[in-house]
């Protein structure tokens, strides 16, 4: 028999080494600046991840599959592993700020890549919005722990809430995008702070609930079957959500060939026997019935085990730190995506431009913040949270498949990372993303549709014929 052979590039390939070489992928990024260490990576990957997700989403989790959502979240970490052993290979190989949209651009082509940063639209901005949302709730409960009184839902809710806007997650907003503008070496240091103090409040929950563990609460374990596991893990998966930001720093990240990978790594890991932890000694505090459909469910579980609001006050705290530095991760990785998709040409050169004072795309940044803070004011958290999960599925699905291609077109570009057990390590990450795609539902599925009907529309009018790669080609 033949060796497998893939067909011919499609349209618009993006070489690698050009793509490294425009970034300045090996010297200084673009006007960007190395500050960045492996701590701080590791740290800003936390920050990225650690939020939202388990502070707020843990309770419809829990609704979805009962004591067995200790299984949706190990189901969503192997989904992650796999794609985060793609993601440190091609970090690795490509460390360029554009993360999943350059590594698609290299492989699949330019359609593809710009569906695939149409997609990043939900990751990194539409995520923006949820993680804002949830930090309204928990702003509320540290005020009503503190002054024992809360913001009036008008003022702290969308109107799918029973509220008008929801001023609270405009703010966090706000105030990243301000700390984004002044430098990434600021912006670095407080992630970091911030993910050692919402590690450091976890671990003070896990040890506050397992002190009232009770076995019986874990029984039955599966009540909800098979199938509740999956919908848990479709919603747990936004619980790791953001860690691919990683890759977004290869242009300020020092020795990005080793760093990059090894913080991925190291993420997912903390990240994922973190989430385990919490979610069992949740459940195993008070049961499923009181953590399931909650807002602010750790607050409330730490205050009824130790029958004080002092507890619950620092675990919200702790939720509006943890939160906030999510919105800050996150929306960074927004910034670099669009920087890079600027420079090929495929949205407009104001996203590109980098302050030569704070080294920083300040336009881009503010562009950014105005848009998402508009869900953030108006969305429901449900609405954005499965739609974003899709379309992060969606992307790694794309980087899965980029490995492949990029081993088998382009065998010379490598980096410090190979993926494991290669072809079937992406092929399994190509089938569990799939999997957990299924699990976000039939309407989640026609929203998604719809984005990238839009997504193609919009690359049809503007990108494909302002494209910087098409007009050096010649069309």
């Amino acid at each position: 028999m033949s060796p497998l052979r893939l067909p011919g590039p499609p349209h618009r390939v993006k070489d690698p080494h050009q793509l490294i070489a425009e970034s300045g992928a090996d010297l200084e990024g673009h006007g960007l600046k190395r500050t960045m260490g492996l701590f701080q990576l590791v740290c800003f990957g936390i920050g990225a991840v650690v939020g939202t997700g388990i502070f707020v989403g843990l309770s419809d989790s829990v609704a979805e599959a009962g004591p067995a959502v200790v299984l949706s979240f190990v189901l969503a970490a192997v989904t992650c592993i796999f794609t985060a052993f793609s993601f440190a290979e091609l970090g690795s190989a490509i460390p360029v700020s554009g993360s999943s949209y350059s590594f698609a651009y290299a492989t699949l082509g330019e359609r593809t890549a710009f569906l695939v940063g149409w997609c990043l639209l939900l990751e990194y901005g539409v995520s923006v919005s949820a993680v804002a949302v949830g930090w309204s709730q928990y702003v509320n409960e540290l005020l009503d722990s503190l002054f024992g009184w809360q913001l009036p839902a008008v003022l702290s809710a969308g109107p799918a809430d029973g509220g008008v806007i929801n001023l609270p997650a405009v703010l966090v907003v706000m105030m990243a995008a301000t700390l984004l503008v002044r430098g990434i070496r600021e912006s670095a240091g407080a992630t970091a702070a911030m993910a050692v103090l919402k590690i450091t409040i976890l671990i003070m929950f896990c040890v506050i609930a397992f002190t009232a563990f009770e076995h019986g609460n874990l029984t039955p374990f599966m009540s909800h079957g098979a199938g509740g596991v999956t919908a848990g893990a479709s919603l747990a998966f936004f619980s790791y959500i953001g860690f691919d930001a990683i890759t977004t720093t290869g242009e300020e990240v020092k020795n990005p060939r080793r760093n990059i990978p090894i913080a991925i790594m190291i993420c997912i890991g903390l990240v994922t026997l973190l989430y385990c932890a919490v979610a069992l000694a949740a459940i195993g505090a008070l049961g499923p019935d009181a953590v399931s459909d909650k807002p602010a469910a750790l607050s409330l579980i730490v205050d009824q085990v130790t029958d004080s609001t002092v507890g619950g006050g620092i675990i919200a705290f702790g939720a509006v730190v943890a939160i906030a530095s999510v919105v800050l991760a996150v929306m960074y990785g927004q910034t670099r995506i669009l920087m890079s998709m600027s420079r090929d040409g495929l949205v407009p050169r104001v996203f590109e431009r980098v302050s030569p004072r704070t080294a920083t795309p300040v336009a881009n940044t503010w562009i950014v913040a105005v848009v998402f803070a508009v869900p953030a004011a108006f969305s429901s958290l449900d609405v954005v949270v499965n739609l974003t999960t899709i379309g992060t599925l969606a992307t790694m699905v794309a980087v899965n498949v980029a490995v492949i291609v990029l081993r088998r077109r382009n065998p010379e570009v490598k980096g410090s990372f190979r993926v494991p057990l290669y072809p079937l390590s992406p092929l399994l990450g190509v089938g569990f993303c799939v999997y957990l795609m299924y699990g976000t539902g039939w309407s989640t599925w026609v929203q998604f549709a719809v984005f990238l009907v839009v997504g193609a529309v919009v690359y049809a009018g503007y990108g494909r014929s302002r494209s910087r790669l098409a007009g050096r080609a010649g069309g």
